[in-house]
Order: C-alpha cells, then structure tokens, then sequence
C-alpha cells in the first residue's frame, strides 16, 4: 500500500500559523502608537502620582513647557513664567523643551531671538541635568497678519536647532491648518480650545467637533509631519451678571459675589474619543503619536482607566 506524504499538509498548516501570526502583529502595529504628554506648569513636580500615571500608560515622551516669551514694558522679548525644578525630569522619557512665544514678540530681531531661546534651553538642560534632549518645539498663535514674521522666525530656529542637531516642532492650531505649513521638521496639531471660553452660553469651549469639523478640509493634505494632542483638561470659569470674569486656577483667586457663576467647563470622554476617531480618519499618521494636554494630578483623574486606553488604542 502506498504511503501518503504528510508534508504538503504541514507546510499549509504552517503557513496558515505564520499568517495568522503576521495579522496579529500588523493589528497590533496598528493598534499601537506613541503616547504623549504635555507639562504646562510652573514647577515641575514629579510626584509618585504622575509617576504612576506615566508607567501604567506606557507614556515615552513628554513636552516640558520651560518658559514663555514676552514683551516687556519696552517691547523687548523678555523670558517669563520660567520652569522651576522641584523634581528631576523623570528617567527613560523623552523630553521634548517646548517654548510659548507671544505672537507681538516677533517684531523683535528674529535672528537674535530664536539664538536666545535656543541657548537658553540648552543652558537649562545643562543646569537641571536634563540629558539627551533631541527636539524643542515653538507654541505660538500666529495669524494671517503675523505668518511672515513667524516663517521668518521659525527658520531662524531651524538653523539654530539643526546646528546642534536637534529638531524642530511647532504646534499647530485649528484655524492655522488653512494656510501653509511654518519651517518645521514636523508639527503637533492642537485638538482642543474650540470654542469661546468668555461666552457664558457656549457649553464646549474646550473641545466640540461641530466648532472643529470646518477646519479638517485640508488636514489630509496638509504639507507637514504631524501629532496630535487632545484636552484632559477643566476649566472653572467665573461669570458676573452673565459676564466673564476669568479662570479660576485656585480657590480664592477671586472675590465671588451672591450672584456670580462659577461654570466647570470640559471635554467629555465620548468628544474625546470622537475627535481622534475623526482626526484617525482624515489623517491616519497623526495618531501615530497621541499626545494628551496635559499632565496634572487633577486632570489625570478626570478619566478612568479604560478611558485613557480606548483613547490611545482607536
């Protein structure tokens, strides 16, 4: 009787293993992204709290802001509001200077500008022991009236960084996706402060996708590498007589009358979620990096755990 060969068989059954094992890995590729936070304080505390909250979500980069720039009294482009360092920056995270700039302060000496913010930097770094800095970014609310200044600036900046070999990032609002891209080596795109936050009637001023959807045309097209950050944020707001009044950041900040408001305002998790299914959609690559806005004990608990997981696994 002759025998039959087995071998064919086998060969399917492992070929069959070894696609199945490809798809999981692709799904997984595809599933995963680089997860992101921004610091925007003061004092940079990195308590056991926000320690833990980096190590139970995998976070591998953080964007520190380290001080704004100003005009002073003279006009000239003071910094201000400088990181004090009352922790160490944590170990095994990337740390990425990130750099507010007042769109005024861009009339000043670009050239000169973008030196001493660089330098500044590189001497905080030094001073703090921040090591193995690869990247700073530029935050700046640049319009139409103030894109040459910035382009000019930005490439001032470039030369700079790209002369002690660091890149170069920009964030990138909502309203500036319709005019073409600043010198950058890439940008983040800013998901959040979609609305008026001083209209008493707007109930979503942090993050609604019917204010966000008419500036996604261009997105899918848009000539520069991108992130994207989303808001983990609340706002206290104070009205008097249906008038704003300002943010309360702490208690007592302001006298608060009979008659006052005081409204909370923030995204829920379902914007949340929605918006980056959205931005997901438009352009795939900028979820390949999901930065949240940003690290705070009060904001990290804002969301609960399967929250933040579904928001970095969309």
């Amino acid at each position: 009787m002759k025998t039959i060969s087995r071998k064919p068989a086998m060969i399917i059954a492992v070929c069959v293993l070894f696609a199945v094992l490809v798809a999981s890995c692709h799904k997984d590729n595809a599933n995963s992204s680089v997860r992101s936070v921004y610091y925007w304080s003061t004092t940079l505390d990195m308590d056991s709290a926000k320690t833990a909250f980096i190590k139970e979500y995998g976070i591998t980069r953080i964007y520190v802001r380290y001080f704004d720039v100003v005009a002073d009294e003279e006009g000239r482009a003071v910094p201000n509001a400088t990181l004090k360092f009352a922790t160490s920056m944590p170990h095994g995270i990337d740390i990425v200077p990130t750099v507010f700039i007042m769109p005024g302060c861009l009339a000043q000496d670009r050239q000169q500008l973008a030196k001493q913010i660089v330098k500044r930097v590189v001497q905080m770094n030094e001073t703090n022991d921040v090591y193995g800095v690869k990247e700073i970014q530029i935050d700046c609310d640049w319009t139409q009236s103030t894109r040459r200044q910035y382009d000019e600036f930005m490439h001032a900046m470039l030369a700079e960084c790209h002369s002690r070999k660091l890149l170069l990032s920009s964030t990138i609002r909502l309203h500036q996706l319709a005019q073409s891209p600043p010198p950058a080596d890439r940008g983040v795109l800013m998901v959040y402060n979609t609305g008026d936050a001083t209209d008493i009637n707007c109930q979503k001023p942090i993050l609604d996708m019917r204010d966000v959807a008419p500036y996604l045309s261009g997105l899918a097209k848009y000539k520069l590498q991108l992130s994207a950050a989303y808001p983990i944020f609340s706002w206290r707001i104070l009205f008097r007589g249906g008038r704003f009044v300002g943010f309360i950041h702490y208690d007592g900040e302001y006298p608060v009358l009979p008659d006052d408001s005081i409204l909370v305002r923030k995204p829920s998790t379902d914007d949340i979620h929605e918006a980056v299914r959205v931005i997901g959609n438009r352009r795939p690559d900028a979820n390949d990096e999901i930065i949240l806005f940003d690290l705070s004990n009060h904001n990290i608990n804002l969301l609960k755990h399967k929250d933040y997981e579904k928001i970095f696994n969309l």
